[in-house]
């Protein structure tokens, strides 16, 4: 059983040291431990500390890409490296690494896919009353979209198996933590959650400036997520607003004009007809989203498909063996530096053969 413990990093070169100090270095069912640091464009000597520190697995990107993107290049790394566990933690050490442990039990005993760490909002000291309504009101939201029960779904202090990293897909741009749930909970995969409790805070977070700009990029992305996988929910629901609106006019018209009531009332049929356009517009969303999300089904059953091959047992890269840097440039990148090289090898023996034949005529006969 191989476990990676990924590290996105942003300028951490004073907090990953405790970062690293803190994590296991034997964990009973686990035969390998790597650890792999995402480089998300860091201007100071993070990488350096690291490599210090004995980091072997790097991925870097040039220039800041986000969260998500670190996330999602870090997972295509580990499972091209043949990890059967997947550990995200932060490089600020605001989770505690002597948890990992209960983290990867449930996923080793087989009873869950996705283990979350619950950081116990209400109990976290730096946290003000107002960001621990906010996180009690998006993990509520969040439960409600992904149909499961989770305490903390913002934490990002988590446990991945094999499986269920195949079968999901980070699209959002900004934070994976809740896209992944919804998904997740969507896809029916078995979350579970394990009561942790955080170290002090160490710096202010990088992820977002202040808590409505992380409020409305939440909500945005719960919003997307849910609309992904429920679009009937949400259009049915408008079109039945719709339709209500537009019975209160013509039902207002309707009366009056029975009544005899003096005047046209024609901004009655107006606003009705223009709240009929609106429910009639979403019933033909609900056709199009039905399509879509088929549409969706099959290429995400293709994805995951697609996924195995990939990181099926024969293309897995030896995490053992010494990787040069330019090839962690990019996740993908190792499969097609093995390809070429596999190539330019067997271009090179045909040349030798070519060659020896090519000698061995231009020989002078006896």
């Amino acid at each position: 059983m191989r476990l990676f413990i990924q590290i996105p990093c942003l300028n951490e070169e004073e907090t990953l040291p405790m970062v690293l100090k803190g994590i296991p270095t034997q964990i009973d069912g686990i035969d390998e431990i790597h650890i792999l640091v995402v480089d998300d464009g860091s201007t100071d000597a993070t990488v350096e500390v690291a490599r210090q520190l004995g980091v072997e697995h790097f991925v870097f990107h040039t220039r800041n890409m986000g969260l998500a993107r670190s996330f999602r290049d870090g997972v295509d790394y580990a499972l091209q490296h043949g990890a059967d566990i997947v550990v995200n933690t932060d490089g600020d050490n605001q989770y505690p690494q002597e948890r990992i442990a209960d983290l990867v039990a449930p996923i080793l005993r087989g009873e869950a896919d996705i283990v979350i760490g619950d950081r116990q909002t209400k109990t976290i000291e730096h946290f003000s009353a107002f960001k621990k309504l906010m996180q009690s009101v998006g993990s509520r939201v969040v439960n409600f979209a992904a149909e499961t029960d989770l305490p903390d779904a913002a934490s990002g202090f988590r446990a991945y198996s094999r499986e269920s990293l195949i079968r999901l897909n980070v699209v959002t741009q900004f934070s994976y933590c809740m896209e992944t749930i919804i998904q997740a909970g969507n896809k029916r995969l078995r979350i579970y959650s394990v009561p942790i409790r955080t170290n002090p805070k160490t710096r202010e977070s990088r992820l977002f400036k202040n808590i409505f700009q992380h409020m409305a990029r939440s909500a945005q992305a719960i919003m997307r997520s849910y609309v992904m996988f429920k679009p009937h929910a949400l259009f049915v629901s408008l079109a039945i607003a719709f339709f209500i609106a537009a019975a209160i006019p013509f039902g207002r018209f309707l009366v009056l004009s029975w009544l005899g009531v003096a005047g046209s009332h024609i901004q009655s049929l107006v606003f009705g007809s223009a709240m009929l356009v609106g429910g009639l517009l979403s019933l033909a969303l609900i056709v199009i989203s039905d399509m879509i999300r088929t549409n969706r089904t099959l290429l995400e059953d293709s994805l995951e498909r697609l996924k195995l091959l990939q990181y099926s047992a024969d293309r897995v890269i030896n995490p053992n063996t010494s990787v040069h840097e330019e090839v962690a440039q990019h996740p993908s990148l190792p499969v097609s530096v093995r390809a070429a090289e596999s190539f330019i090898a067997r271009a090179e023996r045909t040349s030798d053969v070519a060659g020896a034949a090519s000698a061995e005529q231009a020989a002078p006969r006896r």
